[in-house]
């Protein structure tokens, strides 16, 4: 424990940044753009604009999109979206906007009060978290707890509520632009086909998990809705609720927590790059890997998406790269994975 005392000293002499530099509005869609396109431009292109936040929304909603709509994401990837501050391009994006489309479950608060001030009267913001589940399903956690009174965010890393998400996207879109029901029909019906077979897919490789390492303790307390579907326990998560790094108690604590249950693994974050993870698997001799809930994989995914290079940079890919990692270091078959489809259901990624 030596060790991790040393570790708590150094991290309170420097400032400890939470979020990745980056000036590059999200784009992981078949049709987003990564720059803010000014009034003129978007006339232009005639096209209805949709803004969202973060990067799995951004897709999943572009996929329902498809070419007739514009699908801009605020949050950038690789950014803590729970301490994200909206830049002042962001409100000249919103003016513009026709239709917001954010997660709710207070996890953009800061995006939807700029949004409230600097929308169109008549553009209207829906909370798709708050349409999927009820209070009483709400969870609270490590680092959510209840008495703070936000519940936990991250539905969509749970592939039943992405295609909760799909589905409400479809009407919103529709109610925005009737003349594209079909056509947003037809891109639901395919992508629901998609998020069947990631569900499919995770059941299978859980199967293959021993039940005794089916337990999950994180960095960023992300996958409680993920665990509550497929039959995983959440045993503790790094990050304290104030979103900062843990106390040396905390970290004992977490320590001891490790040997008792005989994880093999924890998972740390891409978006939440952290030493105390590493320091912990090494006192507790587990290994640590990094899943994301946020981020979609592959660098610079969204220009290559474009061009085909990357057609992984997806939400279903995200999962996909998550499930492989999960199975690979807790004892389980990745190879279940294999088939599932990544690509957009619709644009240049889009693979039948």
């Amino acid at each position: 424990m030596k060790n991790l005392y040393a570790l708590l000293l150094g991290l309170s002499l420097t400032v400890v940044a939470c979020t990745k530099p980056s000036d590059q509005a999200v784009s992981p869609s078949p049709n987003a753009d990564s720059t803010t396109t000014p009034a003129s431009d978007q006339k232009a292109q005639n096209k209805l604009l949709v803004v969202t936040t973060v990067a799995p929304l951004t897709n999943i909603v572009s996929n329902i999109a498809g070419d007739r709509v514009e699908v801009k994401g605020i949050i950038p990837e690789g950014t803590d979206s729970h301490t994200f501050e909206p830049r002042p391009s962001d409100a000249d994006l919103l003016r513009q906007a026709n239709l917001i489309l954010v997660n709710g479950l207070n996890l953009e608060s800061p995006t939807k009060k700029l949004a409230s001030t600097s929308k169109p009267k008549d553009t209207k913001i829906y909370e798709l978290g708050n349409n999927t589940i009820t209070k009483d399903q709400w969870m609270f956690d490590f680092s959510f707890p209840k008495e703070k009174g936000d519940p936990n965010p991250h539905l969509w890393v749970n592939p039943k509520y992405a295609e909760a998400y799909a589905k409400l996207a479809a009407e919103q879109l529709t109610a925005l632009d009737p003349a594209g029901k079909d056509y947003y029909a037809t891109n639901l019906k395919n992508y629901l086909q998609r998020l069947n077979e990631l569900d499919k897919a995770t059941r299978a490789v859980v199967a293959t998990i021993p039940a005794t390492n089916r337990k999950l303790l994180t960095y960023h307390d992300s996958w409680a809705y993920w665990a509550r579907e497929y039959g995983f326990e959440v045993i503790g998560a790094i990050q304290p609720s104030d979103f900062k790094e843990p106390s040396a108690k905390d970290l004992a604590k977490l320590t001891d927590q490790i040997r008792k249950t005989g994880v093999p693994a924890i998972f740390g974050s891409e978006v939440y790059p952290s030493k105390v993870a590493e320091q912990i698997a090494r006192e507790a001799k587990v290994k640590i890997a990094n899943t994301a809930d946020d981020e979609l994989p592959g660098k610079d995914g969204a220009a290559n998406a474009m061009e085909n290079k990357n057609p992984e940079h997806t939400y279903i890919g995200m999962m996909v790269n998550n499930l492989r990692i999960i199975a690979e270091n807790l004892g389980g078959n990745p190879d279940f994975v294999k088939t599932v489809n990544t690509t957009n259901v619709v644009g240049p990624t889009a693979i039948k």
